[in-house]
């Protein structure tokens, strides 16, 4: 099981394009007992900053398995006038194109606001593998850019049989 959780409010920018959203390593991380989350990442890159470098969003699997995914995404207020009409959210494998299967994304919603801030959480189960990471991305709508005020993601790990 790895689990991760910020709430450092994250920018989103406007136009659509889906955004990794990154989280803090070591003390700052509830659980990542099995080391799938970590700055010196699987293949030697080292991540510097989480706040400003993409892959401090990336799970790495620690084993082959049904995986279990979850993710809580909590927008600040689309605003008025001319706020957003749509958040985004989806799960992907390899988002930033560093093994043979990047860009496979899931379970992505479209949903509509309601008034005030915007609370999801959502599930889907994938298989996973050691070598292919995996992040939650976002995007809205709005022409300008909005604010991820809380953000969790955590995968679960279950055997399954090839």
């Amino acid at each position: 099981m790895c689990s991760l959780k910020t709430d450092a409010h994250q920018p989103v920018p406007p136009g659509g394009t889906y955004r990794v959203m990154r989280f803090p390593f070591g003390a700052a991380e509830p659980a990542d007992r099995f080391g799938m989350h970590q700055a010196v990442q699987p293949d030697g890159y080292v991540v510097g900053d989480w706040t400003t470098d993409d892959r401090s969003g990336l799970i790495w699997p620690s084993k082959a398995g049904w995986g279990h995914l979850h993710a809580m995404i909590q927008w600040e207020a689309a605003g008025s006038p001319g706020g957003y009409t749509e958040v985004r959210d989806q799960f992907v494998r390899d988002p930033l194109g560093l093994t043979a299967h990047p860009g496979d994304t899931t379970a992505t919603e479209h949903r509509t606001p309601t008034p005030g801030g915007q609370y999801y959480v959502k599930n889907h189960g994938v298989f996973v593998t050691p070598g292919t990471p995996l992040a939650l991305r976002v995007t809205h709508n709005d022409a300008a850019p909005r604010l991820v005020t809380l953000a969790e993601f955590k995968l679960v790990i279950h055997d399954a049989a090839p």
